[in-house]
Parts: structure tokens; C-alpha cells; sequence
């Protein structure tokens, strides 16, 4: 190695940033073996020691690192040298995926209405997808909107030159034209206002809505959907814009939409006057919910908003986007988080499990009456489905199907046994503990603000913004328990592990939580605080 080469190695280039933030938490260590529920630190000696996984891979190994069933396939798969890059041709692997997540997913909809597949590679790009998809979806729309008024105009022309109809003071009154004494030029006139109305209105940039807490990603236009505003308001400019809807608010919803609504003009001819018509267009491009918040603090969406979200968005006609990255493939005991409160998606997007923790797999799913083909030729991505991740991908879902579904049946019950360790610490420390939340093997522990501690550690790392990252550092350094904050709320531990996890890790869990409860009690910050030291 050249001298040169040698300094770059030393110096750190990758992220260089985030390493500082991760070593000022304690969280700076380097895994060198991953397994089932398990990974692996060295020590200054070179010896290796595990750590209990509760972070999961931010929810993408709810089968445990390297399963042996994934890890053997994989390894056949590339054997036989798997066409992975084998673009623009028959892909019937993926299809077979495609049909096996419709046969699922039916089965917990209790419908059969189709989902075509687009496939990706991350869960932020699905949702770009189905973004992406709703907009053309939109644009047609309102494409086919404007031809119908178009032809309500010509129809309204032919009736006052034939004088079937007239135009009556109203009419330009409500357009804010002078009543012009042809009945031709009338018309004209009428035409004239009502097009630079459509024409502004048809341009307007199109709006989403999402929720409060929300989180879809980080990418140019998902980010804008994501409500952090640390993510969100740097790249404002870039993308199209959100509304945010509290939580369990339907007045909200209304408020929104009313504040919002805009309408196409028309002319239609009724009973010998020609009348303007109003024609509701469509403002809102999708709505974006997540059943469960993974990066809000893992906050549950209650069955009665999850109604309240289905009826609106079906009165106003603005597509669902459910956003399974997180809470789908299992993880809360079915394949789709929103089946078990009765949300139905127009699209769904699942990644992060759907590679089985190997493969970088995500797919967008929307329904038959909503699909556009037009699509698969407007958007592409290179390394999507390919064989490998493809066959992958199926071998998950045997996994979680098999045994009539032993696996869904597993989540639920190692949920259940992991809160049960998370509602006892909230029984015995409720002046640390704020709330617990979540279901499956998707859960969350949320501490009360430490902003005006006693222990001016704790007000100090409060006011950073790193207080999760510091309890995360303790629990790593003392209790090998591997875990982190969600990202939007930061005093909110979250627990994604397998459902391999144990009793004994639940037991090494319950014990490091029990330790941090404790000391924030005591207002021990500067125990809190050692691991970044």
C-alpha cells in the first residue's frame, strides 16, 4: 500500500459525520458476523461476543440474519448463475411473486380484485412508484375531465346558435363578464373566462396528504411526504407538496380538503339557458398512510380513523397508499398491518422483509381499477426484478406461509411476550415510562422529556436531539442489547426483532431497560452518558 493510499484508508470518508453522532452515542462498533437474532462484536482482544438484535435491521429481518433456508438458496441460486441482470425480457419468476402476494393478500382483504406489480429495490423507491403512479393516474383524470367539459362547451355553443338556448345575466355575472348583446359573442365570452380559469387551474401543482408523525422515505419526492421537518423543508423546493393530518382528526380532514377543493368550470344548456357548471378536480394525488409509525414512534392507527381515512379518500376520490415497508411481510402476525384494521390500499408498498434479509427487494401494488399500463414504459429501475431477488422473495413468503402460517402465528406470540416485558417496565417506573405501543414484533417504548431534568447531563442530551441515541449507547455498552430511537421521535426506543427471539433476549432486554429506567430515576445522566466517552 503507497503512502498515499495508506492516509486515505485512516481517514474516514464514508459518512464521516455520522460516525462522529454514532461514537458520541456509544454506537460506534463494528459487526463482524450476523445470525438468527444475534450479532457479533470483537473485542480489543479479537474475540467475538453477540448482541441480542432488537433493531432488526429497521424491521428487515423479521426471519433473523442469514436464515438458513434463505442463505442455502441464495448460494444455489448463484451457483447456477441466475440471470440477475436480464432487463427489458420475460421476467416469470417475478410474476409468480406477483401472483403469490395476490393470493396472500386476497386472502386477508377477503376480495379478489387484482394488484399489478412494479418492483423496486427500497421502500423509499416503491413509494416513488406508487407517487409516481398516482400523478399519471391523476394527470388522465384530469385529462379526461377537461374533455368533458370541452365538449359541454361545444354542446353550449351549438345550443345558442341555433337558439335552442340563451345566455341570461347570471351566467356572466358568476363569471365576471359584461352580458354581451349577440348571443354568440355571449357565449364567446363565457368560453373565454371559464378556459383561463380551467387552464390555471388545471396547472396547479398536485397536493398529498399525509399524516402527522409519518415517515416514507428520504428521497426527492418521498421526503416530501415524510412530516419531519429536519428531512422535509431543505429540499421543499424540489418535489410536490404534503398536507398533514393529525391523528384520529376527521374534522381535520374536512378542513383540509374544503381549504383546498378547487373546480373546473363548464357551460351546459338546461331547460333554454345556458348555466355554468361546477366539476371537482382533483387536488389531491394520493394519501399516504402508514397502520403502524415506524419512524413516529411507533404510533398505531386506530380502526375507526383508518374508516374515517377510507370514506373520505372514496367521497373525494384520492387514491390510498398503505405503507407496508415497515409493518408488512409478518411482522404484526399477517402479511399487511392494514388488513387487521380493515384499511383496504388502492396501492401498497412492502420492501425491507420481502428481501429476506439478503436481497435488496420492494414492490408497489396497485389495484386493477386504478392501474395504468402506460406506467411500465414512463418508469424502470435497473436492478429490479431480477431473478435472484425475485426467487428470494418467494422463498420468503413459503417461509412465512408455511405450516399454515406458523410463522405469523409466531410473531403474534413473541409480540405478546415482548409486551409483557414493556408494560411491566411502565407499571413499575410510569414516572419514566410515557406510554408503550405497538403490536407484533413492531413495538415501542416512549420515556418521558428529560429537557428539565435535575441532572444537567440528561437536560443536555435532551436538548440535542441524541436522547434515544445515549440510552441506545448504554444498552449496547453494558446490556449487549442492540437497539435505537425512532427517527422522528427520538425518546421512543423501538423493538423489530426476529421471531427467533428468545425469552433469554426478552430476559437481557427487560434487564438493560430495567438498568436505563432506573437511572433515569436516580437522575443518573452521567452513567447515561459514559458510553460515548
Amino acid at each position: 500500500m503507497t503512502q498515499t493510499s495508506a492516509a486515505a484508508a485512516e481517514r474516514e470518508l464514508a459518512e464521516p459525520y455520522l460516525r462522529q453522532v454514532l461514537d458520541t452515542a456509544g454506537l460506534a462498533v463494528e459487526y463482524v458476523r450476523a445470525e438468527g437474532n444475534t450479532l457479533y462484536v470483537r473485542d480489543d482482544d479479537g474475540a467475538e461476543f453477540p448482541v441480542a438484535d432488537f433493531a432488526g435491521g429497521y424491521g428487515s429481518v423479521l426471519l433473523g440474519h442469514h436464515h438458513p433456508e434463505i442463505t442455502a438458496y441464495a448460494r444455489q441460486l448463484l451457483a447456477e448463475h441466475t440471470p440477475i441482470h436480464a432487463q427489458f425480457s420475460r421476467h416469470p419468476y417475478a410474476n409468480r411473486l406477483a401472483a403469490e402476494l395476490n393470493r396472500i393478500i386476497a386472502r386477508e382483504l377477503a376480495e379478489d380484485e387484482p394488484y399489478y406489480a412494479i418492483f423496486g429495490n427500497s421502500g423509499a423507491e416503491a413509494v416513488e412508484a406508487a407517487v409516481k403512479h398516482a400523478e399519471l393516474d391523476r394527470g388522465m383524470r384530469v385529462a379526461e375531465l377537461l374533455g368533458s367539459v370541452d365538449a359541454g362547451l361545444a354542446a353550449a355553443r351549438a345550443a345558442v346558435a341555433d337558439g335552442s338556448a340563451t345566455v341570461h345575466g347570471e351566467a356572466a355575472a358568476r363569471l365576471g363578464v359584461a352580458l354581451a348583446a349577440d348571443g354568440n359573442e355571449a357565449v364567446r365570452l363565457l368560453e373565454a373566462a371559464i378556459r383561463r380559469h380551467n387552464d390555471e387551474t388545471a396547472a396547479s401543482p398536485p397536493l398529498f396528504l399525509a399524516l402527522e408523525g409519518g415517515f416514507h422515505g428520504k428521497l426527492a419526492g418521498s421526503v416530501q411526504l415524510t412530516h419531519n421537518e429536519g428531512y422535509r423543508l431543505p429540499f421543499k423546493s424540489l418535489a410536490a407538496q404534503a398536507r398533514f393530518v393529525p391523528h384520529d382528526s376527521p374534522e381535520d380532514l374536512n378542513a383540509v380538503y374544503a381549504r383546498e377543493r378547487r373546480v373546473l368550470l363548464g357551460l351546459t344548456a338546461e331547460e333554454g339557458r345556458i348555466t355554468v357548471t361546477e366539476h371537482a378536480f382533483p387536488v389531491f394525488c394520493a394519501f399516504l398512510v402508514e397502520p403502524i409509525q415506524g419512524e413516529g414512534g411507533i404510533r398505531v392507527l386506530s380502526r375507526a380513523f383508518a374508516r374515517e381515512i377510507q370514506e373520505f379518500c372514496a367521497r373525494i376520490d384520492c387514491p390510498v397508499v398503505v405503507d407496508e415497508i415497515q409493518s408488512g411481510m409478518g411482522r404484526t402476525g399477517a402479511l399487511l398491518a392494514s388488513s387487521r384494521i380493515g384499511l383496504r390500499g388502492d396501492y401498497y408498498t412492502l420492501a425491507k422483509t420481502l428481501g429476506g434479509g439478503i436481497a435488496k427487494a420492494s414492490v408497489m401494488l396497485v389495484r386493477e381499477k386504478r392501474y395504468r399500463r402506460d406506467f411500465e414504459i414512463v418508469h424502470s429501475s435497473t436492478f429490479a426484478k431480477d431473478s435472484f431477488s425475485s426467487h428470494i422473495a418467494l422463498k420468503v413468503l413459503e417461509l412465512l406461509e408455511r405450516d399454515g402460517g406458523a410463522a405469523y402465528r409466531r410473531a403474534e406470540e413473541r409480540g405478546a411476550a415482548l409486551r409483557a416485558k414493556l408494560d411491566a417496565l411502565r407499571a413499575e417506573f410510569p414516572d419514566v415510562v410515557a406510554d408503550v405501543r405497538g403490536h407484533g414484533l413492531m413495538q415501542g417504548l416512549e420515556f418521558h422529556d428529560q429537557s428539565e431534568a435535575s441532572s444537567p447531563e440528561l437536560r443536555q442530551i435532551a436538548a440535542s436531539g441524541l436522547f434515544g441515541y445515549f440510552l441506545a449507547g448504554h444498552l449496547l455498552r453494558r446490556h449487549r442489547v442492540r437497539t435505537f430511537p425512532t427517527a422522528s421521535a427520538v425518546g421512543t426506543l423501538r423493538f423489530e426483532p426476529s421471531i427467533y427471539v428468545t425469552d433469554a433476549e426478552l430476559g437481557q432486554l427487560y434487564a438493560g431497560l430495567h438498568d436505563v429506567c432506573t437511572l433515569l430515576r436516580k437522575q443518573a445522566g452521567d452513567e447515561l452518558t459514559a458510553a460515548g466517552r
